[in-house]
């Protein structure tokens, strides 16, 4: 349905319009989703039963435009890569639909309003996310430099985490259930990002660009079954920090089954299975949502 809407939007935006729209990469939401959903387990987490409506809103908002941004810049600095790969060629900056300052300015844009968004829930909110910025700009040289970049990724991502707590709470007190989260968003990101890779594997090898698929191989999904284990041991070292009840780590486990679903269907050699793996990731992301709010009810 999410996919329906941002496609919508898209198609029936102006020309003009439209291609800032792509160049968010509005049509794609399963980005955004994986980015504000460990973001939404803090906050319910710290919300003692349900975050209040101004929370979620405001990360939902910020995460989409994060995103955007995030996408953004990764184009600029990606263009002449994405000028040689199939799937990527035709995205606005590569194929010269927006120019490098105009998509610059679109990111500069797109993180000043997140943060301006961010501080209607708190200032502290804006300054967390504000401190991630450098890091998010820092991402596409990683795939240069460092033979793993999805571990940086991993970082990144999961410090919508410490955001999301801090929009609930309005603190940078994170007590140490907080850190199980972030660790179970790491893992997830390392998991979702290595699959996504596996689409352009044979491109990245050609170019020279670094990625989890070129440094794990054939052992990709031995590797993957092992940050699945830590990930969902994350989420329940974070629920054996509070007064979760039964509830919740019966619906984790099962979220730990849907994900080992995944991982033992998906055909690494098919790009099209690997992004419907990709997408379907988000279901783990709502799980455990769903046992977090599960635990604190029953």
């Amino acid at each position: 349905m999410l996919h329906k809407i941002s496609t919508g939007v898209v198609s029936k935006s102006p020309n003009s319009v439209r291609a800032y729209l792509l160049l968010m990469r509005l049509d794609r939401p399963t980005g955004y989703v994986l980015y504000l959903l460990p973001g939404l387990w803090a906050a319910v987490l710290a919300s003692d039963r349900r975050p209040g409506l101004l929370a979620v809103v405001v990360l939902a908002v910020a995460a989409v435009l994060v995103r955007g941004a995030a996408c953004a810049v990764n184009d600029v600095i990606d263009k002449d890569v994405d000028a040689r790969v199939a799937r990527t060629v035709s995205r606005p900056v590569a194929s010269g639909t927006i120019s490098v300052g105009n998509a610059l300015l679109f990111a500069a844009a797109q993180a000043v309003v997140a943060l301006l968004v961010l501080s209607v829930a708190n200032v502290e909110t804006a300054l967390v996310a504000a401190v991630s910025y450098p890091l998010i700009v820092a991402y596409p040289y990683m795939k240069r430099i460092f033979a793993w970049p999805s571990a940086f990724l991993a970082l990144v991502m999961s410090v919508y985490v410490l955001i999301g707590w801090t929009a609930a709470t309005g603190s940078f007190d994170y007590p140490l259930a907080v850190y199980g989260l972030y660790a179970c968003g790491a893992f997830w990101t390392l998991i979702h990002d290595a699959i996504y890779s596996h689409q352009d594997k044979e491109y990245d090898r050609n170019i020279g660009v670094r990625s989890s698929a070129l440094l794990f191989g054939t052992a990709t999904k031995a590797w993957l079954a092992v940050f699945m284990v830590a990930g969902v041991g994350g989420v329940l070292w974070a629920g054996s920090r509070t007064s979760m009840e039964w509830a919740f780590y019966l619906i984790v486990v099962l979220a730990g089954v849907f994900l080992s679903y995944l991982l033992v269907r998906v055909d690494l050699d098919d790009p099209k299975s690997c992004w419907d793996a990709f997408v379907a990731n988000t279901y783990f992301g709502w799980i455990v949502l769903a046992a977090l709010l599960a635990g604190q009810f029953a």
